[in-house]
């Protein structure tokens, strides 16, 4: 398996949750790898289970046999080091679980706001199609036999029917190449970076991705501090998480105001901008009380919150507004047709 196929963020967190559970109960890595692979269910588990337990074998250690199997994130690689070097690597096993749960969570979430609308949208397209390519030509028909022809509204769609239909392969290869297209938004590397470049700089979606990077940095600096490591080295490693250029980019700025100016993390925080006042304010309370880490979960949590109602506010406007206004279509291209049949009937009454 190649270091660019890693697990999914709910494989990792059931990894980290049972290991976290093994290690609480005094059982070495070693020896609850192996029972882990008595109780995998699946082939894929099993796989990854006797990747891992190949190089712990050879006499490496729990960190290194992760980074060698090349399944994990880089990210969890740094925190379980920090664990075994400071003897608390079932908190971080833990902490970790509750990380890749939350972000499996934020993930589904994400997903489920946009599957539906994806569907009524291909479902409008779809009945509107049938509407100008089947429907629409039974009617000119009936006009036809009444002697007269459609006009206005109904003959511009009739017209654009029979255009899709003399040139339905140029369609039928639009949505081919749009199925690849979205394949490859969603399947290969450079495909995601180029789908999350657009989500993050695209207007109406902008803050809501903005404030989940914001949530990312903060229980990632969270659990990095908890587990003993430096702001500096907090800073470097979860800047890797936020997958976001932007907020990346304030964080680099509050590394260099910690480095080079000398400032506080709260005082580093301020000057690029990523809290506002009130949550920096926080931060360098707790860095004076020793709760920072604290802190920052309480902020992280607010991040969640925030974006877990802007999700259901969104998901809450967007299904009545897809129905209003696929009837509305439907609704106004039968009456094109409709009213002036009905014209025509009278007439001829």
């Amino acid at each position: 398996m190649s270091k660019q196929i890693t697990l999914s963020n709910s494989e990792i967190a059931a990894f980290c949750e049972q290991m976290a559970m093994i290690l609480k109960s005094g059982i070495t890595p070693k020896d609850g790898l192996d029972l882990m692979l008595n109780d995998a269910k699946d082939n894929t588990t099993r796989e990854v289970l006797r990747k891992i337990i190949s190089f712990t074998l050879s006499g490496d250690s729990f960190t290194s046999s992760l980074k060698a199997s090349e399944l994990f994130p880089e990210y969890v690689e740094n925190m379980v080091a920090i664990g075994e070097e400071t003897g608390r690597l079932d908190e971080v096993m833990q902490s970790l679980a509750d990380y890749y749960n939350h972000e499996d969570m934020v993930s589904d979430n994400i997903r489920s706001a946009i599957t539906y609308p994806l569907i009524m949208v291909c479902m409008m397209v779809f009945i509107i199609i049938v509407l100008i390519t089947k429907v629409l030509p039974l009617f000119n028909q009936v006009f036809i036999q009444l002697g007269t022809e459609m006009s206005g509204i109904s003959a511009s769609l009739l017209r654009v029917g029979q255009s899709l239909q003399t040139y339905s392969i140029v369609l039928v290869i639009v949505l081919v190449a749009l199925l690849i297209f979205v394949i490859f938004l969603s399947r290969t590397a450079p495909g995601k970076r180029l789908a999350r470049n657009m989500k993050n700089h695209f207007g109406p979606t902008k803050n809501f991705f903005r404030n989940i990077a914001y949530g990312r940095f903060a229980n990632g600096m969270a659990l990095t501090l908890s587990s003993g490591m430096g702001i500096y080295q907090a800073l470097n490693m979860v800047r890797e998480l936020v997958e976001h250029e932007e907020v990346e980019g304030q964080i680099e700025v509050c590394e260099r105001a910690i480095q080079e100016d000398g400032d506080s993390f709260a005082e580093g925080l301020m000057k690029a901008g990523l809290f506002g006042n009130l949550y920096s304010r926080m931060i360098a309370i707790g860095v004076k009380t020793g709760d920072v880490d604290e802190i920052l979960k309480k902020i992280g949590h607010l991040y969640e919150e925030d974006t877990d109602k802007r999700l259901q506010s969104f998901i809450s406007i967007i299904e009545p507004t897809l129905v209003i206004v696929l009837s509305l279509i439907v609704g106004l291209i039968l009456l094109s047709v409709i009213l002036p049949l009905l014209g025509v009937m009278s007439n001829l009454g």
